[in-house]
């Protein structure tokens, strides 16, 4: 069952998504566990948000599914995390040459 996203009346997968991605640090937090597991403070230390901001968003990510922890590595991405993060990676390509661009 897909929780309904806020301010959205549908439910639809897509909103739920949308509303979770974006959330401040969210994407932060996926970007920077892209290549491979990071501790809290690790993630605190790269990102350089709060400790109770970054806690919530790995909350969330990981009712979600999409990050996992793992006792001995630390936080890493699921495989729907891993699926989700190769769909941004066009747009991280696009995005170099757009800023090359402008």
């Amino acid at each position: 069952m897909v929780k309904r996203a806020r301010g959205s009346r549908t439910g639809r997968p897509i909103m739920v998504l949308l509303d979770l991605l974006g959330r401040r640090w969210t994407l932060r937090i996926v970007w920077e566990l892209r290549e491979e597991p990071r501790r809290f403070r690790e993630l605190q230390e790269a990102i350089g948000a709060s400790p109770t901001i970054i806690n919530t968003r790995l909350a969330e990510l990981r009712q979600a599914r999409l990050v996992r922890l793992d006792e001995e590595a630390g936080y890493r991405l699921t495989s729907l995390g891993e699926e989700l993060l190769r769909l941004f990676l066009p747009l991280h390509v696009w995005s170099e040459k757009w800023a090359k661009a402008i």
